[in-house]
């Protein structure tokens, strides 16, 4: 406030409203706590609508509203953990793969799945499927 940030000051108050409408949403007191991996997701869920808006707003000519929802998701961007990399995640993958012996497209899906359970919060599911893709192709 004292530095005159208005657009990360009015992004962290919606942030801190966005956890209170989840505490309140799960029938809990507004003053409670979140655990940090729900405090993740809705994080991570703010930063891909921020996205999605700002490329919508991109499709209708708006630039100077979608620049406003990228730079409201780098702010955001900042409180979460660094993801891991394709190569990283391309271990995981492949130890999951020798694990469970799938080999072909028809089991892309239950491979996908027992990674994401174990890489949650920690890798980008889009890039867990890429990396997939990659594998069994």
């Amino acid at each position: 406030m004292k530095n005159k940030e208005s657009l990360k000051l009015s992004v962290l108050r919606g942030l801190l409203a966005l956890f209170t409408q989840e505490l309140t949403a799960t029938k809990r007191r507004p003053d409670g706590q979140l655990t940090n991996e729900a405090v993740i997701g809705l994080i991570r869920r703010s930063v891909k609508q921020r996205h999605e808006a700002a490329a919508q707003f991109r499709e209708g000519g708006r630039e100077d509203l979608a620049e406003k929802e990228n730079k409201e998701a780098e702010i955001l961007a900042k409180y979460l953990p660094p993801v891991m990399s394709k190569d990283e995640i391309r271990t995981v993958v492949e130890r999951k793969q020798a694990e469970t012996g799938i080999d072909d497209k028809s089991g892309m899906g239950r491979l996908i799945g027992s990674v994401m359970v174990e890489l949650k919060g920690k890798a980008d599911g889009a890039d867990v499927k890429e990396v997939v893709e990659q594998l069994l192709s």
